[in-house]
């Protein structure tokens, strides 16, 4: 599904998390198009409360909240009359294949930053920060990793988390059965059907997914976490720069604002649009240090 939205407002500056080797062929020069064609193609995803559709066929979420306002702040610091957002779906295995072909000029979603991910594309400020986790059926009394020794573990393909759970079985000697599933709702419905003992992703959409289930209480959260906390962001491009440049000046001002805080609880505190559900997570203290940091260097500046 694709759609075009209107957009326009507020506000976004520049922490350019670079990384990853050369990339090949002569790179698509973002800013250039968008000054041609008035048009931002964003990548969204099934990944409430970042991205999904919801009851009305509408693209929403936390993230796409964000990046409209990238788009309206975009339009106003390269002075184009109108900068319209074209909406493509991408699944964790196309992402990167859909940036380096030009079909979306940033995945408005909720992508792990770190050494492995840097390789394949450049992030944007951080918008959120999560803890890799498994979840698992409540009846089988599963909380640790030394609990699923032995057993299957379903990872959404294309995520970090596959080499992060094969990593966590290498070094506790695990013995465990990694199954790589197309899709996060795949690798949900094979611990629900009892296929395999848990399945790992990042603790906040797994939140989401119990929530969303037909018996939220059938299932539970590890105890123990796969992964330290590590930080989400908006995937652009390799060699991108003059656009990761523009987009994280943008970024800086939108999360400086006042109402990033009444952003945030809107999407993590609030039912979320067409789900029915309320994730009931606050603002973690790191986020909230995080967003700090950026308005103590923008008084600065």
């Amino acid at each position: 599904m694709r759609q075009r939205t209107r957009v326009g407002w507020c506000s976004l500056l520049i922490w350019l998390l670079a990384g990853g080797s050369a990339h090949a062929g002569q790179p698509l020069n973002t800013l250039e198009r968008l000054k041609e064609t008035g048009v931002l193609r964003v990548g969204y995803g099934d990944t409430a409360p970042f991205s999904y559709v919801d009851d009305q066929g509408e693209v929403v979420g936390y993230s796409i909240d964000i990046c409209q306002r990238l788009a309206g702040q975009l339009q106003r610091q390269l002075a184009i009359p109108a900068l319209e957002i074209t909406y493509v779906p991408r699944t964790p295995s196309n992402r990167i294949q859909l940036l380096n072909s030009g079909d979306i000029d940033i995945e408005c979603n909720a992508s792990t930053n770190n050494e492995e991910r840097r390789r394949s594309a450049q992030f944007a400020l951080s918008h959120y920060f999560v803890s890799v986790r498994y979840v698992a059926l409540k009846s089988n009394g599963f909380t640790t990793l030394e609990d699923l020794s032995g057993r299957s573990v379903s990872v959404a393909r294309g995520t970090v988390n596959v080499s992060q759970i094969n990593q966590a079985n290498r070094e506790q000697q695990l013995n465990l059965s990694v199954v790589p599933v197309e899709t996060l709702q795949g690798a949900f419905d094979l611990v629900a059907e009892g296929r395999v003992a848990a399945f790992a992703m990042d603790d906040v959409l797994l939140s989401a997914m119990i929530a969303e289930s037909d018996e939220p209480q059938a299932y539970v959260l590890s105890e123990e976490a796969i992964t330290s906390t590590e930080p989400l962001g908006f995937m652009m491009r390799l060699e991108d720069d003059a656009f990761a440049v523009e987009v994280n000046k943008a970024l800086e001002h939108i999360y400086t604002n006042p109402e990033m805080p009444l952003l945030y609880y809107q999407w993590f505190q609030q039912p979320l649009p067409g789900k029915d559900i309320t994730l009931d997570i606050p603002m973690s203290e790191v986020l909230a240090e995080h967003f700090t940091a950026l308005r103590t260097m923008a008084l600065q500046e």
